[in-house]
C-alpha cells in the first residue's frame, strides 16, 4: 500500500497549533508523511479558528480554496478540523457537501487517521451519513489531551507549547469559547511535568505554557499549589533552558504566582496578561471587572517583582456602548502603563456571548481608528523601550537564518515570545539554531532589534 502524502493547514492560536499537532501525532503513528506544499498532498487537513467573524472568513476562504485542488483532482480527500466544525458542524456540513469528506471536532481528534482514509485507500466521496466520523458531536467540547497522546510538533525544534488546561469558566461577555471549548479543566501536574520532560528529552529548551486562564490553572482540581506550584516542579526538569507563561487573568493573579514567576530560575521575566480594556465601566460591561487604576496596581506588583520583564497585554475596542471618554480612559492607560508588547483587536459581534443581544453602535471605520490610534501610541513607547536596551548584552535564542536574507541570523530574547513579539536580528557572529548566544544591542529595527553574538551563553 501506499503511504499517504497528507499537508496541513493550521489557522489560528497557539491552542489550536496544539490541537493540530495532536492530529499530526496520530497520522504520524499510522506511518503517513508529512508534505509541506498542499499541491503534493493526497489528504489536505484545514484546522479552522472559529474565534471571531475575521478568523472564520480566513478559514472559509482556506477550505474554499482546498476544495478548488480537490475539484482539480490533484487532492483525493480533504478533512475540516477545528473550533469552526465544535461551532457550526451542521452550517458546514450543509454548506460544503460534495466538497469535504469529514469534519473532525475537538473531541475526535484521535479519529483523525480514518477522516484521512490513511486506515484504508484513500477514496474521493461526498459526505457519507453513515459514518461515525459525521455523527452530530456534543457542543461543548470536553476532550483534555494528556502526556500519552501522539503529539508531532509543528514548531522548531528547541521549542514547544504546552497545553495546560483547556476551556474556560469565565462569563467574558465578548467571547464565544466557553460555547465551545466548554468548561475550564486543568491537566493534572504529574502529567504536565511528564509532558515537559518528556519534550525536554527531545530537545525542546523552551515551553511556552498555555490555557484560556493559565493562572486559573488547578482550581477545579482543588490543587492548592496551582500555577505556582507547577511552575515549581517544571524548573526542577533539567533539561529546560526557558519556561515562559501566556494568558493569565487579572482576577486569578495571586501574590503566590508572582513571587513564584519571579523567583524561579527557568520561568523567564514574562508576564503575558490580556486586559481588553481600562474604563470600569466598559469593563463590567464585559463582565471583567477592575478599572485602570486596578490595573496598574496589578502590573506594578510585578514590576516590582520582576524589574527586568516584558508585559504583554490585549485590549478590545469598539465594544457595544464605548464612548469617546471611555476610549479616551483606555488611550491614557495605554500611555502610563508602557507595555513592551500590545495587540488590539476591534471588538466582534459573535452570537453564543452574552454581548450579542446588545446593539453593535460602534462603526467599523470607528473600531479601526481607534485601535489605529492605539497602535500608534504603542509604536512609540516599543521603540523608546527598544532604544534604551541599546549597548546591553543579553541571551538571545538563535533561530537560524533570517527567512528574507541569509546575511542575518534571527533570535529571540526570553522577553520575546514566539510568533507575536518581535525579533533579535543579528548581523554579526553565527551560533546553531536551537543554542543560546550572548548578544550586544547595536541598533533598532523598528519593533525588532539588532545586535552582535559575542559569546555563547
Amino acid at each position: 500500500m501506499s503511504v499517504t502524502k497528507v499537508g496541513v493547514i493550521s489557522l489560528g492560536c497557539s491552542k489550536n497549533l496544539v490541537d493540530t499537532e495532536v492530529m499530526l501525532g496520530h497520522l504520524a503513528r499510522a506511518g503517513c508523511a508529512f508534505v509541506a506544499d498542499p499541491d503534493d498532498a493526497d489528504v489536505l487537513i484545514v484546522n479552522t479558528c472559529g474565534f471571531i467573524e475575521a478568523a472564520r472568513e480566513e478559514s472559509v476562504r482556506t477550505i474554499l480554496d482546498a476544495a478548488k485542488l480537490r475539484s482539480d483532482g490533484k487532492l483525493k480527500r480533504l478533512v475540516v478540523a477545528g473550533c469552526m466544525v465544535q461551532r457550526y458542524r451542521e452550517e458546514l456540513a450543509r454548506e460544503l457537501t460534495g466538497d469535504v469528506d469529514a469534519f473532525v471536532g475537538l473531541d475526535e481528534l484521535d479519529t483523525i487517521v480514518a477522516a484521512a482514509g490513511a486506515s484504508a485507500p484513500p477514496a474521493a466521496s461526498a459526505l457519507r451519513s453513515d459514518l461515525p466520523l459525521f455523527r452530530p458531536a456534543p457542543k461543548l467540547s470536553r476532550y483534555l489531551y494528556d502526556a500519552a497522546t501522539p503529539r508531532a510538533l509543528a514548531t522548531p525544534a528547541w521549542t514547544a507549547f504546552v497545553k495546560i488546561a483547556e476551556g474556560c469558566d469565565h462569563t467574558c461577555s465578548f467571547c464565544a469559547i466557553p460555547s465551545f471549548r466548554g468548561a475550564f479543566r486543568s491537566r493534572p501536574a504529574d502529567d504536565v511535568v511528564a509532558e515537559a520532560d518528556a519534550l525536554a528529552r527531545r530537545g525542546v529548551k523552551e515551553i511556552n505554557l498555555i490555557a484560556q486562564d493559565s493562572s486559573h490553572y488547578g482550581r477545579d482540581r482543588e490543587d492548592r499549589a496551582g500555577l505556582a506550584g507547577l511552575l515549581t516542579r517544571l524548573d526542577a526538569v533539567p533539561a529546560l533552558r526557558w519556561i515562559r507563561v501566556h494568558y493569565l487573568y487579572p482576577n486569578t493573579v495571586t501574590d503566590a504566582l508572582i513571587e513564584t514567576m519571579a523567583n524561579t530560575a527557568r520561568v523567564v521575566p514574562y508576564v503575558d496578561m490580556p486586559l481588553q480594556h481600562a474604563h470600569p465601566d466598559m469593563l463590567k460591561r464585559m463582565r471583567r471587572g477592575g478599572s485602570a487604576e486596578s490595573h496598574l496596581r496589578l502590573l506594578e506588583r510585578f514590576r516590582r517583582a520582576m524589574p527586568d520583564a516584558a508585559l504583554r497585554t490585549t485590549l478590545i475596542v469598539g465594544f457595544p456602548g464605548e464612548t469617546a471618554a471611555e476610549f479616551d480612559t483606555l488611550a491614557a492607560f495605554v500611555e502610563e502603563a508602557r507595555f513592551d508588547h500590545l495587540g488590539v483587536f476591534t471588538y466582534s459581534h459573535e452570537d453564543g456571548t452574552g454581548a450579542y443581544d446588545a446593539v453593535d453602535d460602534v462603526p467599523a471605520a470607528l473600531k479601526e481608528e481607534r485601535r489605529d490610534h492605539l497602535m500608534s501610541l504603542q509604536q512609540r513607547i516599543a521603540f523608546a523601550k527598544n532604544e534604551a536596551r541599546i549597548g546591553s548584552t543579553i541571551e538571545v535564542l538563535v533561530e537560524g537564518a533570517h527567512p528574507e536574507t541569509e546575511h542575518l541570523l534571527v533570535g529571540r530574547a526570553a522577553t520575546q515570545a514566539p510568533d507575536v513579539d518581535g525579533q533579535i536580528l543579528l548581523n554579526d557572529g553565527f551560533a546553531d539554531p536551537g543554542t543560546f548566544a550572548r548578544v550586544t544591542l547595536t541598533e533598532t529595527a523598528g519593533y525588532d532589534l539588532v545586535g552582535r553574538i559575542v559569546g555563547a551563553a
